[in-house]
C-alpha cells in the first residue's frame, strides 16, 4: 500500500507530538514555512520552503507531494491556508472554508457571534491606526487593542485611557499579518478564564475540557498565559453551558472533524463569553496536558483523521487529579544561567522540559514564542495546587544574566 503523506504548516516545537504521532500510524509527514532551522523540519521526513499564509503557494506545493492531509497543528497563521487546500483538493476538510475564515479573523468572529444571540463583547475592527482614531470617542474603557489575526497573545495591550489608545494600535498593527485590528469591551471575568482543547467528530462534540488560564502579572506581556490548571474554576452548570454553545457554534459553521483550542471566560456581570475557538490544536502542549490528566489522545485522533483513515471513539473521561503546566519564561532578556526549582513544592514533577541550554540567549516574555520550557505537575489536593501556582517565586527560579 501506499504510504500516507501528511502536510504539517509550521515547524515550530508543538508539533512535535503530531510527527511522532503520524510516524507511529506509518505516515510520511512533510513540515512547510519560511524558517528552515525551526526545530520540527529536524523530525519530518521532508521539508518544503513555503510562506504559509499564502494558501495559493501552499496548494501547489501540497499539488505536487500528492498529499493525503493536511492541518495546521498549533501554529494560527497556517490555518486559512490549510482549511483552503483541504476544500480544493477534496482532502478530509474541518469544514467549509468560509467558516474557518470567520473563525480565524476576531472581528468577523465577534459579528458572527452577535448576529447569532451568542454574549459577546462589543467590538469593531479597524484597517489602520488613524481610522481608529477616528472613532476613539465611541469607546468605553477599558478595551483590548489586538490584530484580528494573530496568536500567542502577541500585539495585545489594554487600554484603560484615551491617551494610551494610539499607542496600544501602532503595537497591534505590528503583529497583524493583514493589517487589521480590533478594539474590544475588555471583559473582567468571575475567576479563571479557560484556554484548552476540544474535540467533535462529524460535528458533534466528543470531547470537551475547561482549565484556569493563569498570567503573570509582572510580565512586560500580562496577557500572555504563563501557567494553566485542570479543573476550570467554572462550575458545573457554567461547564455546561458553555457545552451546548460550543456544540451550537460548531453547527453553525458546519464543523466537521477537529480539534478545536477553545477560550473561555465568566463576566462580572455573570454572562458566559466564548472568547476564542480556532479549529486547530492549541500551542502551549495543550493536548499533551490533556494526554496526561485524561488519558484521552486528541492528537493520535485527528492525526488520523486528518488522512482519512478512522479512529477510535473519543471519549469524555474526568480528570485524573489536579494537574498544571508552567510555562517557564524571564521578565528580562539575557543569557540562560539555570533553573532552580525548590524541593518543598507539594507536587509531582511529572515532566520537565526545557528548550535553552546554559549560556543560550532568552528573551523577555512578551509572547508565547519568547517561552523557554515547561513544567508538567500533578497535585495530590487543589489547595496545594493553587497555593504552588500562586506563589511561583517561592519554588521556582529562573536565573538570567
Amino acid at each position: 500500500m501506499r504510504q500516507k503523506r501528511l502536510m504539517l504548516l509550521g515547524g515550530i516545537r508543538y508539533l512535535l507530538p503530531v510527527i511522532e504521532a503520524a510516524h507511529k500510524m506509518g505516515y510520511y509527514v512533510i513540515t512547510a514555512d519560511y524558517l528552515p532551522d525551526n526545530i520540527a523540519h529536524k523530525y519530518s521526513d521532508e521539508y518544503v520552503n513555503v510562506s504559509i499564509v499564502d494558501k495559493e503557494a501552499v496548494l501547489k506545493v501540497a499539488q505536487e507531494k500528492q498529499i493525503d492531509g493536511i492541518m495546521s497543528f498549533g501554529v494560527d497563521p497556517g490555518v486559512v491556508s490549510a482549511a483552503y487546500v483541504q476544500e480544493k483538493l477534496g482532502l478530509p476538510s474541518f469544514g467549509p472554508f468560509e467558516s474557518v475564515c470567520i473563525l480565524q479573523n476576531k472581528d468577523r468572529f465577534r459579528a458572527f457571534l452577535a448576529e447569532n444571540g451568542f454574549n459577546v463583547p462589543k467590538a469593531k475592527g479597524f484597517s489602520s491606526v488613524a481610522e481608529a482614531l477616528k472613532d476613539k470617542s465611541g469607546f468605553k474603557y477599558p478595551v483590548i487593542v489586538k490584530p484580528t489575526d494573530s496568536a500567542g497573545s502577541k500585539g495585545v495591550t489594554r487600554v484603560d485611557q484615551e491617551k494610551q489608545l494610539e499607542g496600544a494600535l501602532e503595537y497591534a498593527m505590528r503583529h497583524s499579518i493583514s493589517g487589521h485590528v480590533i478594539v474590544e469591551e475588555f471583559i473582567e471575568k468571575q475567576g479563571c478564564s479557560s484556554d484548552t482543547d476540544c474535540m467533535s467528530i462529524d460535528g458533534k462534540l466528543v470531547f470537551v475540557s475547561f482549565n484556569a488560564q493563569r498570567f503573570d502579572q509582572d510580565a512586560p506581556n500580562p496577557y500572555t498565559p504563563s501557567a494553566y490548571t485542570w479543573p476550570s474554576t467554572f462550575t458545573k452548570v457554567q461547564e455546561d453551558y458553555f457545552s451546548k454553545e460550543i456544540q451550537r457554534l460548531i453547527t453553525l459553521l458546519g464543523l466537521k472533524t477537529v480539534v478545536y483550542n477553545v477560550e473561555t471566560r465568566i463576566g462580572l456581570n455573570g454572562r458566559p463569553y466564548i472568547m476564542e475557538l480556532t479549529p486547530r490544536g492549541g500551542g502551549n502542549r495543550l493536548c499533551e496536558m490533556l494526554r496526561y490528566a485524561t488519558g484521552v489522545d486528541l492528537i493520535a485522533a485527528i492525526t488520523r483523521a486528518v488522512v482519512g483513515d478512522p479512529i477510535t471513539p473519543i471519549d469524555q473521561k474526568p480528570y485524573k487529579g489536579h494537574w498544571a503546566e508552567v510555562i517557564l519564561h524571564t521578565a528580562q532578556d539575557g543569557i540562560f544561567d539555570r533553573l532552580e526549582i525548590n524541593n518543598n513544592i507539594h507536587a509531582d514533577i511529572i515532566e520537565e522540559d526545557l528548550w535553552v541550554q546554559k549560556g543560550g540567549k532568552v528573551e523577555s516574555f512578551e509572547g508565547a514564542n519568547n517561552a523557554i520550557g515547561t513544567l508538567v505537575l500533578r497535585f495530590r489536593t487543589p489547595e496545594d495546587m493553587e497555593y504552588a501556582i500562586t506563589h511561583q517565586r517561592e519554588w521556582l527560579n529562573i536565573v538570567v544574566q
